[in-house]
């Protein structure tokens, strides 16, 4: 696994990196839910690279396409990818249950 894709970087680093400003990155938590960086046990708000591609898509919709909240909300959730099959879900968990089975037996 890449461990760089797992790091996790504070509100002012994410703010420099991508020239928004904290207070828009908090407000934009506020509109998009599917924007949720952790918190330390600060209180600082520590985003995923996940977290951090969702707000260069956010920032792209917004300002170099020029669309509303809106308009940046729709496109969002017309681009997400379809939820999982009932079949797929079903079958993680077997293979879920396999490998607890095999950890257990290797305790």
């Amino acid at each position: 696994m890449n461990e760089s894709r797992n790091r996790l970087v504070r509100i002012g680093e994410v703010s420099r990196i991508l020239d928004i400003p904290a207070y828009v990155l908090r407000y934009w938590e506020t509109e998009f839910p599917e924007l949720q960086p952790t918190k330390s046990a600060s209180g600082q708000r520590l985003y995923s690279d996940r977290d951090i591609d969702m707000i260069r898509q956010i920032a792209q919709l917004r300002y170099d396409e020029k669309l509303t909240l809106s308009g940046t909300k729709r496109k969002l959730k017309n681009s997400e990818l379809p939820a999982p099959s009932q079949d797929l879900i079903k079958s993680l968990r077997n293979v879920k249950n396999s490998l607890q089975e095999i950890l257990a037996d290797l305790r």
